[in-house]
């Protein structure tokens, strides 16, 4: 059996789930409006590290994120080993210089929800470096409009304080998860630019993260991190 097939089930059911359940004790408040089946789009703000883990540890559904593309491309046993790893829990290798290297991103997450399944996406791009919830970025709406598929929002909560940027290991405490009802973009590009209507759909789904969270709202992308984190 291909190795990656098994690191999802064993990491979430075995390794780290019931490891990171004792260590953070998670409060999770509207699971039932992630879809049972089908194809959903998970759209959650991005406080630390944690998150991209946080999610397919609380949603019983398999889900599949963006990874960056490091993390896909290291060399020798470790680097083989990291990037089994990270496609084996979900993870889709994302260039972030841009141009078709995004739209290739955008292609393969879409395939994910084509088959039905469940992608996560965190809106803002990176993670927010003081708290605050920043600009979504327009590739969530764009995705929603393409595939149809429904977007929940999500509010993650406590990430930050249990792994602070550029700590490596993370500190027990609580987390939370607020998940909101599915919002529906079906069609909303029809006669509308498909630019327009994407950046329209994106604040619409950052307000409903914010309603979640409460976190004070910044009209500006974050700032990518220059350094180690």
């Amino acid at each position: 059996m291909d190795p990656e097939r098994l690191v999802y089930p064993l990491m979430k059911y075995v390794v780290m789930g019931p490891a990171m359940r004792v260590a953070f004790l998670p409060r999770v408040s509207g699971l039932r409006y992630v879809p049972r089946i089908g194809p959903v789009i998970l759209a959650a703000n991005h406080l630390g590290f944690l998150d991209s883990f946080v999610l397919p540890l609380i949603v019983p559904r398999r889900v599949h994120f963006l990874g960056k593309h490091e993390y896909f491309t290291g060399a020798g046993l470790k680097g083989r080993a990291t990037a089994t790893f990270f496609r084996g829990v979900g993870a889709i290798a994302v260039d972030r210089s841009g141009g078709r290297a995004a739209l290739d991103a955008l292609d393969t997450s879409a395939a994910v929800l084509e088959r039905g399944g469940v992608f996560a996406i965190h809106p803002e791009g990176t993670r927010s470096p003081d708290g605050r919830l920043y600009r979504g970025r327009t590739g969530v709406a764009r995705l929603a409009m393409r595939t149809g598929a429904p977007v929940v929002p999500i509010a993650i909560e406590g990430t930050d304080k249990v792994q602070p940027r550029g700590q490596a290991v993370p500190k027990p405490g609580r987390i939370g998860l607020r998940i909101g009802a599915p919002l529906d973009f079906a069609g909303r590009d029809a006669g509308v630019p498909r630019g327009k209507a994407a950046r329209q759909v994106t604040d619409e789904i950052m307000e409903a993260i914010q309603g979640l969270s409460g976190q004070e709202y910044v009209d500006d992308y974050a700032p990518r991190p220059t350094g180690p984190h």
